[in-house]
């Protein structure tokens, strides 16, 4: 079966990148392009961000996971240690993370090396997520093969749901990327987009432009 998808065709005017209007530290303009994207509203969650991790074979996994926190000091998310993102991170911790908000026009590509945060910090955002959030956590071993939905289903049904139950489990928590370089690109007309690339030199964000 064939689907020829070359019909689509789309117009890109909604911005540009112009490198002396750009801050010092490219942590400055995420900030200001995620504030946008978050007032404007358009995205239902634009803190989604593709993660892509490698496995001991060399073959990527990209998946959507959710940023809860960026920071100058990097940008964390939360997970399952034993999930296969987990498994492919203990064995290589560089990773890809990419935003995409079509509203805008914009994409956001981050490569970084990855640390677990501490545990404390992890049992503070855990201990704060809804009550089915936590359970959900708790009664999934995330990534393994399972028999059937029934399996999970019948896990959840039979959680004992009290207190000393619903603490944090050992194999989850967060992760801070700390980012090795950041590009932000911007459709532009003719599809000759500006690509803006942070690059951390020692102590130092060097900038450059990408050929689009």
């Amino acid at each position: 079966m064939l689907k020829d998808l070359s019909h689509y065709r789309d117009k890109y005017l909604k911005g540009e990148l112009i490198e002396n209007k750009l801050p010092l530290n490219p942590i400055d303009l995420f900030s200001k392009w995620f504030n946008e994207i978050e007032n404007l509203g358009n995205e239902r969650e634009p803190n989604a961000m593709s993660l892509s991790t490698v496995d001991n074979k060399m073959f990527p996994t990209t998946r959507i996971v959710l940023l809860k926190e960026f920071s100058d000091l990097g940008f964390i998310f939360y997970t399952n240690y034993n999930s296969r993102k987990g498994i492919h991170i203990k064995n290589n911790p560089q990773v890809c993370m990419s935003f995409y908000w079509p509203s805008l026009e914009r994409q956001v590509i981050i490569h970084g090396t990855v640390k677990k945060i501490s545990d404390l910090k992890s049992k503070k955002y855990f201990n704060s997520r809804p009550e089915s959030s936590r359970i959900g956590a708790i009664v999934s071993n995330q990534s393994e093969i399972i028999p059937s939905r029934d399996y999970i289903d019948n896990k959840l049904k039979n959680f004992d749901i009290n207190v000393d139950n619903l603490v944090k489990p050992k194999h989850w928590g967060g992760y801070n990327v700390t980012p090795q370089s950041v590009e932000f690109w911007q459709g532009r007309e003719s599809r000759l987009h500006d690509r803006i690339i942070y690059v951390k030199e020692k102590d130092k964000w060097i900038i450059n432009r990408l050929s689009p």
